[in-house]
């Protein structure tokens, strides 16, 4: 079920109105994938505002449901993130997914649909970019972005297929000519912690989201042997500390076999002078659980496109992270 050029991405918007980020972002993220060769279909509540969501729960699963069953559609890319992805779950057509598969693209708080679709159907869904967060902007890490997008979902990489990290990162963007930033440019450096390797399915996704379904039948159950990506953002050293113990308290890290732990956009860390990998090794506690931390699977540009379900691989003495076999 590879994407190819020429296909149909259909846009959804399954919480967050797509224009919170401006009207003109959403118009550039647009242009920036027909231009690179795909049809667009915009979900019916791409130009609509309910307050603080982009429609109704009724408007909203009628909107995914729609695009879930149009055969056309190849590809659906959710447009931004949000609060309330988690509304929608009992009601979208899984059986449909079932009978005509699809490319499931979002990140964020559209975690709560991949992770329930893959759940559901045990269809491989993709922690990856919004349209608006990942290409609303001209720049060259949209065009980074893309080839994560690109690799993953179109070409037919070789495996075992290594992620590599791109150089540099940023956190934010305040124009949208070249590179004119709000926050310097970082030097690009993954965190390898206790060592060692892990090799299992890679279940996970955004932590402030993992609330919202854990311990439904939406959450995938987590396996002995898994491999647990969870990232997040614009939290204090307190709120990661929460996050963090409450999957201590699902008994999570009993069961994993490794951890990725994404770029924490924004962190407040209280004074503490502590980063949230600092923290999580306090939570977990008396543990050699093999960490890979500051990875490029979170708020920051540019961000990687993951497979949910996927079979991985990360050497975290050598901090290197590879996809084990076809996830397709």
């Amino acid at each position: 079920m590879r994407f190819k050029y020429g296909d149909t991405i259909g846009l959804f918007t399954p919480s967050l109105h797509a224009s919170a980020q401006t009207e003109e972002k959403l118009n550039i993220a647009k242009n920036y994938l027909l231009s690179k060769g795909f049809n667009i279909l915009e979900g019916s509540l791409i130009n609509n505002r309910d307050f603080y969501r982009s429609g109704n729960i009724q408007e909203r699963v009628d909107e995914i449901n729609e695009l879930i069953r149009n055969p056309n559609v190849k590809c659906l890319m959710a447009t931004m993130g949000g609060m309330n992805s988690n509304s929608l779950l009992p009601y979208i057509d899984y059986q449909a997914l079932i009978d005509n598969p699809k490319i499931i693209i979002g990140f964020s708080d559209v975690t709560a649909i991949l992770l329930s679709i893959y759940a559901k159907t045990n269809i491989t869904t993709y922690y990856g970019p919004n349209l608006v967060t990942g290409f609303g902007i001209n720049h060259p890490y949209s065009d980074y972005t893309y080839k994560y997008f690109e690799d993953i979902l179109i070409k037919e990489p070789k495996f075992p297929y290594i992620i590599k990290p791109h150089s540099k990162w940023v956190n934010d963007f305040t124009t949208v000519e070249g590179v004119t930033l709000n926050d310097e440019i970082f030097k690009n450096e993954w965190v390898g912690i206790n060592g060692g390797k892990a090799k299992g399915r890679l279940i996970g996704g955004n932590l402030d989201t993992l609330y919202g379904i854990m311990g439904t039948e939406y959450m995938p159950k987590i396996n002995k042997g898994d491999i647990l990506f969870i990232e997040d953002q614009k939290k204090s050293a307190s709120d990661v500390e929460k996050s963090f113990s409450m999957l201590k308290l699902n008994k999570i890290f009993d069961k994993v076999s490794g951890i990725v732990l994404g770029k924490h956009r924004y962190f407040n860390d209280q004074k503490t002078g502590k980063k949230p990998y600092d923290i999580l090794l306090e939570v977990i506690r008396n543990n050699n659980i093999p960490i890979l931390a500051e990875v490029d699977c979170s708020h920051t540009n540019p961000m990687m496109t993951l497979p949910i379900g996927g079979e991985i691989e990360i050497n975290v003495s050598e901090k290197t992270f590879y996809i084990t076999k076809d996830w397709m």
